[in-house]
């Protein structure tokens, strides 16, 4: 039997339950929805968590959905999904943890006797740390954004290939590989030998269905690839970035956009205009590299200086 908070499982079942990590501001537990599947036969175990950061809820759609569609009877090994890990955040409706006012995400591993986000950090990074594979599942908050993952233990690491191959198989289309800041669990994890990826799924208010469906397909890709699930993995060419320009607004208005999400752009491109109320162009950028249009500012009006948009460089297909 395994025992994951107090979701229990023996051999071809699965099971539901809370993990606690700490007490709320009237003395109530605070615990996070747990779900464990145990495989008749065994073999690797599968780790995922979603919103970390309280307001990127496609993470938890995919797990949802996922969740859904696993048989343990058909399954080799153990899948462990936590479906909310920053539940303060996310009852709030907000990014960071309103406990703390800290980002969990940059955190890890946690500390058991730290502050709210350290203590939720330490206990899901003790379940990770069990696992074979990890999946961090994120998104670009409230910008617009291609879906992606992002292989954050650097290129030098000893599993950067483990990790970028984990990245192929969950097939998002497109790859941006940089290391990430100290804290997060998709930096973490690959210290601890275990290869770990932080899917970016897209972008929105509430949650986008099309990037939801791209997290599913990742995520039984990932199960299938890796032997816990029977079936074949096809995996095609990814467009590969291995850092970012990001363009701000040198005069402040209304932005339009000439690029849109996944095009290609040469330097010199128009990116985006800035007009006044009226449709005079105040502004124009273009890029400085070539690259990839990958992320954009949801609402059009922005100040000087304000973020609009990223450009993904360094390109190659992998």
């Amino acid at each position: 039997m395994v025992t994951i908070g107090s979701a229990q499982a023996d051999p071809g079942e699965a099971a539901t339950g809370w993990l606690e990590v700490g007490e709320s501001r009237i003395g109530r537990p605070i615990a996070l929805p747990v779900a464990v599947y145990e495989g008749a036969d065994s073999g690797r175990t599968l780790y995922v968590q979603a919103a970390s950061d309280g307001d990127e809820l496609n993470g938890v759609g995919v797990i949802r959905e996922v969740a859904q569609r696993l048989d343990p009877a058909e399954l080799t090994g153990r899948v462990v999904l936590v479906g909310v890990v920053n539940t303060d955040a996310f009852h709030q409706q907000v990014h960071r943890n309103p406990i703390d006012d800290m980002k969990l995400n940059r955190t890890y591993p946690g500390s058991a006797e730290g502050s709210a986000s350290e203590r939720i950090a330490a206990a899901t990074f003790e379940l990770a740390a069990e696992a074979d594979l990890i999946l961090d599942l994120h998104q670009g908050s409230t910008s617009q954004m291609i879906d992606e993952v992002r292989v954050r233990c650097g290129r030098r690491h000893r599993l950067h290939e483990a990790c970028l191959e984990l990245a192929r198989t969950f097939d998002a289309g497109y790859i941006f590989d940089q290391q990430g800041p100290r804290g997060q669990l998709a930096r973490v994890a690959p210290d601890e030998g275990i290869p770990a990826i932080d899917p970016e799924l897209g972008g929105a208010v509430g949650w986008d269905a099309a990037s939801i469906r791209t997290g599913v397909r990742g995520v039984l890709n990932v199960l299938r690839g890796y032997g816990l699930l029977a079936g074949d993995v096809e995996v095609g060419p990814q467009r590969r970035a291995r850092s970012f320009e990001q363009y701000g607004a040198p005069a402040g208005g209304l932005v339009s956009f000439d690029a849109e999400l996944g095009q290609p752009v040469d330097a010199g491109d128009l990116l985006f205009r800035v007009t006044d109320v009226f449709g005079t162009e105040r502004a124009t950028v273009t890029a400085e590299s070539a690259g990839i249009f990958w992320r954009a500012h949801r609402r059009p009006q922005v100040a000087t200086g304000e973020y609009v948009c990223s450009v993904g460089t360094g390109i190659d297909t992998v």
